[in-house]
């Protein structure tokens, strides 16, 4: 795992986030220092996905990085005859995606694919993950692909949406903006680090409060919406069809 160091540097000019060759070549390291509880998340989507596990059906990840998601449902599938579609749009995400699943020793067959999820057709599909991957979808099109993915799931299938959401109220923001920027020095990230790619994210990600999120669920069609978990704006909600 390579130290994620993109940002140690100072820059004259901050330019938008993307998952290029140099943050694919460090992103386990960077998501990991930067996402509290990360690991304990894909833990948990593990079970998640154990406890939703039907056989002869589809599970998806939609902006699957390196497939941290994939894996941890990979690894915990007892349906027969399942399968897993992986889809990002960043090819280097996606080149680094298939080398390790094909290093990985589970049986599950798993299609990576580099394509735009607003574009993914999903069918059949028993669990859709989005892993910190709707906040960089822009806004007016976020309902689009919640339907498309509630069209998609099978009656009661579930999607696991995982975000880094605001707080309505300004204090309750500030408070948990300051306790992450401490968690992240805490990781070893420098002052420097962690100004830089804040204002590199402001540029790509756009977060939301919770409550946006229930009402776009619900405007999907999913029924009932389950906050799971939760860390310095770092939420994660369980929507059942």
């Amino acid at each position: 795992m390579k130290k994620d160091q993109i940002y140690a540097s100072p820059r004259k000019q901050i330019d938008a986030f993307q998952f290029d060759d140099a943050v694919a070549e460090v992103f386990s390291d960077m998501i990991v220092r930067s996402v509290p509880g990360y690991r304990m998340m894909l833990e948990m989507i593990g079970v998640i996905a154990r406890e939703f596990s039907h056989p002869n059906t589809t599970y998806y990840d939609l902006g699957c990085s390196l497939g941290a998601a994939t894996l941890s449902i990979r690894h915990n599938l007892a349906g027969e005859s399942c399968r897993i579609i992986a889809v990002d749009n960043a090819l280097a995400m996606v080149d680094r995606c298939r080398e390790i699943i094909k290093n990985d020793s589970a049986l599950t067959p798993v299609e990576v694919r580099c394509e735009d999820i607003l574009s993914t057709q999903i069918n059949n599909a028993s669990l859709v993950v989005m892993n910190f991957t709707l906040m960089f979808i822009p806004p007016e099109q976020r309902l689009t692909l919640l339907r498309n993915i509630y069209q998609g799931l099978n009656p009661g299938g579930v999607l696991v949406l995982s975000e880094k959401m605001k707080e309505p109220d300004e204090l309750d923001q500030e408070l948990l903006t300051e306790l992450y920027h401490r968690f992240k020095r805490l990781r070893g990230y420098s002052e420097l680090e962690v100004a830089q790619k804040r204002s590199a994210l402001e540029k790509v990600l756009i977060p939301e409060p919770i409550e946006h999120h229930r009402e776009r669920l619900k405007q999907a069609g999913f029924g009932q919406i389950t906050s799971w978990y939760k860390c310095f704006g770092f939420t994660s909600l369980i929507a059942t069809k």
